[in-house]
C-alpha cells in the first residue's frame, strides 16, 4: 500500500502475518486512538463507543496492556503501548489464513485461547480460580437486560461447576479443586469455534473522527 511506506520498518517486519494494507489500516486506527501520539494509554480506549457498554470492558482494555499478551518477560500491566505492541495484540484477532496447515491452525487456536485465559486469570498466577471464572461469566451475563442479577449468578455458578467437572470429572463432596490451568482451559474450549468468534468490532474506523 502506498501509505505503508510511511510506517517504521520494524512494524512492517513484525511477525504478525498481515498485509501491508492491513498494517496501514491498523496504523491509522492507532493514530486515532492515541491522538497522533507514539503510544496509547488506557484512557485512550474511553473514546471507543463499542466498548462503552461492554460488560467486560475493563478486562478487554487490560488485555491490551497485559505483558503476557505482549510476549514480554515481565509480568503485570504496561502503562502504555506503542504501535508494535498494538500489532502484537491485534495478531490474536486475525482471521484464519486459507493456506494454514494443521500445525499452524492448532498454534493459531492455542494463541487465541491463551489470550482469553489471561483475561480470566486476574491475579496473573497462571491459575484461574473457580471464583475468577465465575466472576467473568457473571460479568458477561450482566450485559443481558433480560436476565435478573440472581439468574445471572445462578448461571455463572453452574458454569463454574461445569468447568471443574470438565477438568477433573465428578467431584466428591469434600474434594477441593484448586483452579483451572491452561491445559484445563483448553479442554473447556474444545469444540468451540474460537477462530471465528474472537474478533474486535471496535476497530471500525467510522465511530472516531479521522486524524488530520
Amino acid at each position: 500500500a502506498p501509505g505503508a511506506a510511511r510506517l517504521p520498518l520494524s512494524a512492517l517486519a513484525h511477525p504478525t502475518p498481515v498485509t501491508a494494507d492491513q498494517i496501514e489500516h491498523l496504523h491509522r486506527r492507532f493514530k486515532q486512538l492515541s491522538n497522533d501520539k507514539p503510544t496509547i494509554r488506557k484512557e485512550h480506549f474511553d473514546s471507543i463507543p463499542d466498548l462503552e457498554f461492554n460488560p467486560i470492558r475493563c478486562k478487554i482494555v487490560q488485555a491490551f496492556f497485559d505483558r503476557r499478551n505482549l510476549r514480554q518477560e515481565e509480568d503485570g500491566l504496561a502503562d502504555e503501548i506503542n504501535f508494535e505492541d498494538f500489532l502484537t495484540i491485534m495478531s490474536y484477532f486475525r482471521p484464519i489464513e486459507p493456506n494454514m496447515d494443521e500445525e499452524q491452525l492448532q498454534r493459531f487456536r492455542t494463541d487465541k485461547i491463551k489470550f482469553l485465559f489471561h483475561m480470566y486469570d486476574a491475579d496473573h498466577d497462571g491459575i484461574i480460580t473457580l471464583q475468577e471464572y465465575r466472576n467473568v461469566v457473571e460479568q458477561l451475563l450482566s450485559g443481558n437486560p433480560h436476565l435478573e442479577k440472581g439468574a445471572a449468578r445462578s448461571i455463572a455458578d453452574g458454569a463454574m461447576l461445569e468447568a471443574a467437572q470438565t477438568c477433573v470429572g465428578p467431584m466428591g463432596p469434600n474434594q477441593v479443586y484448586e483452579g483451572i490451568t491452561f491445559d484445563d482451559f483448553l479442554k473447556i474450549w474444545r469444540g468451540i469455534d474460537i477462530e471465528t468468534k474472537m474478533h474486535v468490532r471496535f476497530l471500525n474506523m467510522e465511530p472516531i473522527a479521522h486524524c488530520c
